[in-house]
């Protein structure tokens, strides 16, 4: 019989041996019904709540703004006192930095030193000078141009913005106009420098004076917390506080937390750091919203924790703390304050009865709908898999989930795509025993025909100067010579396609590079019956690349285009960004267009639709974009024209 009932189990569908395995062992009735108990002592508790326990609340929540409030205190006399002498220092300096220009103008006014020596003299001072670790002194003009600066020298920051939006160098300009005489002026705002590494917003403080005669506003900067002798202790302090406050429990789950006014958890036990401003209870209610717009008092709402059944009510009691804009709150759920309620025994026996058979049928729905969920992907898999089996190497699997089935079809999926990459390394290594045997077959070819064409230019050459246009047989010695020069041109291509060479890379202006090719193409035989423009972007930088393959392959195709386009076309060849880490080049015709059905072939050796073409110009350019990393693209209309693009790295550090 057991083995009947094996045999039976093992030839179900996965789906139904789901269903027959855990359907018996499934304890949903269970908690379902233990929920409902739980449901209703809590209703029957909840008139027993006390006021002592809205009173402990209050006492903790009190007690932790108190404990808030000593560490403000604690350091708020030490920062006021070191920003006043901070504010002193920096009025000193600024003075210093003053003095200094100034005295450099009298000698300029004396006539020792004209005004561009007492200038550069005078930046070559304030330079030197350093504010505290970090800070620095500089000096601008009204117009925001930095005449002193140990980084940005030359840069207008008159649109500078600090971190609330601030147009703070603006604000500095227009009070230097308007102050007195040797008013030593203040502006603080709050930055964050990145070349620093900054993570977080500081407060700067400035000092700045104007010196009118040389239109300077000459100021002093630094950051107020360098100042702070005891900031490494403050802050563990601070964080001492918060386990401190962590720590305490409220209640069997309660706990104390505390966040700003924009819904940012600053103290709490698992989401510190995270915004929950939208968070919403199980009303869909937003509570932790209308705490940051009441800050001050009582919250009731359900709630339900990960793990949980069912929602709980939870009691929140938040007070303000104004020097931090944080709301200080403790809560705990209601239950947990509750007595034991003795009166719900002879329910429960009447409530097990009716809601273990609807809570069996329950468990019957939420079964099959779990061997569904868990079945369903396994059939998609096995649908890929069948297909992949036939040789269709792209299907994936789709991953829906990051459990083991997702994980799953992530580890099939990387495997297909690993066979994929094995199957074209080997067309590649096929690819590249062809090349070995085209290099090895070019070189005969070179030797064996290079020789007996240069014998046939030579004497077609030598009878052509002995005849004259006039003769019958002067137009098939011009042949024979034109013919013969068509073949030494195939065999180099042959040649230059077998055996291009690895680029010689040199910092290169591509401007340049791209101007001196344009010119010389646009004056070729081929291009006479086109217009070629150029529209260059100036503002890309150098690039790394061998400049003699690049003007091959433009060459090669500004050439393709002519050939494309009939009396009239019109080529354009641009330079422009790529992105972040490209450079794009564009070769743009009006011509007839390249067929859809040779746009797949186009890149391919001795591939070609001229009558007289060797098929190579394509191959050899890209063989020549991809040695320097780069990428080429065709987009191509039928009779609205074709646009190339190469595209060449910005950074070759790697290249070697």
């Amino acid at each position: 019989m057991q083995r009947y009932l094996f045999d039976f189990i093992n030839n179900l569908k996965l789906r139904w041996k789901m269903v027959v395995l855990v359907l018996p062992l499934v304890i949903i009735p269970i908690f379902l019904v233990g929920g409902i108990i739980g449901y209703i002592s809590t209703k029957q508790a909840y008139l027993g709540i006390t006021q002592t326990s809205k009173d402990d609340l209050q006492h903790m929540a009190s007690f932790t703004v108190d404990l808030l409030n000593s560490h403000y205190q604690q350091f708020q006399v030490y920062k006021q006192d070191k920003e006043r002498t901070f504010h002193e220092e920096l009025k000193t300096v600024s003075e210093l930095a003053y003095n200094v220009v100034k005295s450099q103008h009298n000698l300029q006014k004396s006539g020792r030193t004209d005004l561009a020596g007492a200038m550069r003299e005078a930046r070559n001072a304030l330079l030197k000078v350093n504010v505290g670790k970090t800070g620095y002194i500089y000096a601008m003009n009204s117009r925001g141009e930095l005449k002193v600066h140990v980084a940005q020298e030359g840069a207008n920051v008159s649109d500078s913005r600090d971190e609330t939006g601030r147009y703070f160098i603006k604000e500095m300009i227009e009070k230097a106009h308007r102050a007195k005489p040797g008013e030593v002026l203040y502006i603080v705002y709050p930055w964050k420098n990145a070349a620093l590494g900054d993570k977080s917003l500081r407060k700067k403080v400035v000092a700045y004076r104007y010196f009118k005669e040389w239109d300077w506003i000459i100021a002093a900067g630094g950051y107020l917390e360098e100042t702070y002798e005891d900031l490494a202790f403050e802050r563990r302090s601070f964080e001492a506080l918060k386990e401190k406050i962590k720590s305490k429990k409220v209640g069997k789950t309660g706990y104390i937390f505390a966040m700003d006014s924009s819904g940012n958890f600053m103290i709490h036990p698992t989401g510190e750091g995270r915004n929950f401003l939208n968070a919403v209870d199980s009303n869909g209610q937003h509570f932790i919203k209308e705490m940051c717009e009441r800050k001050n008092g009582w919250i009731r709402y359900p709630w339900k924790n990960k793990g949980d059944e069912a929602s709980r009510m939870k009691i929140v009691r938040y007070e303000y703390f104004e020097p931090w804009n944080w709301i200080v709150a403790v809560g705990s759920y209601e239950e947990e304050f509750y007595q034991e309620a003795n009166a719900i025994k002879g329910r429960i026996l009447e409530s097990m009865v009716v809601l273990t058979i609807l809570v069996s049928v329950l468990s019957v729905f939420m079964v099959l709908l779990a061997s569904r969920v868990m079945t369903e992907p396994i059939s998609r898999m096995i649908e890929v898999i069948r297909k992949v089996k036939q040789g269709r190497l792209d299907e994936t699997m789709p991953v829906d989930s990051e459990d083991e089935l997702g994980e799953l079809a992530h580890a099939f999926n990387r495997m297909t795509r690993i066979i994929k990459h094995n199957k074209e390394l080997e067309a590649n290594l096929a690819q590249q025993g062809k090349m070995a045997s085209l290099g090895v077959l070019s070189s005969g070819v070179a030797h064996e025909i290079n020789n007996p064409l240069g014998v046939i230019l030579g004497y077609a050459a030598y009878i052509e100067k002995k005849l004259t246009p006039e003769d019958p047989n002067y137009k098939f010695i011009h042949e024979i010579k034109r013919e013969s020069k068509r073949c030494k041109k195939i065999v180099q291509d042959l040649l230059s396609y077998a055996r291009t060479p690895q680029p010689v890379l040199e910092e290169t202006d591509i401007n340049d590079l791209l101007e001196q090719i344009v010119d010389f193409a646009a004056n070729h035989t081929d291009m006479h019956h086109v217009t070629v423009k150029k529209s260059f972007d100036r503002s890309l930088p150098p690039i790394m690349v061998d400049g003699d393959q690049l003007r091959q392959v433009a060459i090669n195709l500004i050439l393709n285009a002519g050939a494309a386009m009939q009396k009239g076309g019109e080529l354009v060849v641009s330079s422009e960004p790529g992105g972040e880490e490209w450079v794009s080049l564009k070769f743009r015709d009006n011509g007839a267009g390249i067929s859809p059905e040779h746009m797949e072939r186009i890149f391919e050796p001795f591939f070609t639709t001229k009558v007289k073409g060797t098929g190579l110009g394509l191959a050899i350019t890209r063989q020549i974009v991809e040695q320097h990393h780069g990428k080429i693209g065709i987009e191509s209309e039928i009779g609205v024209g074709t646009t190339v693009e190469v595209r060449l790295p910005l950074k070759r550090e790697e290249y070697c």
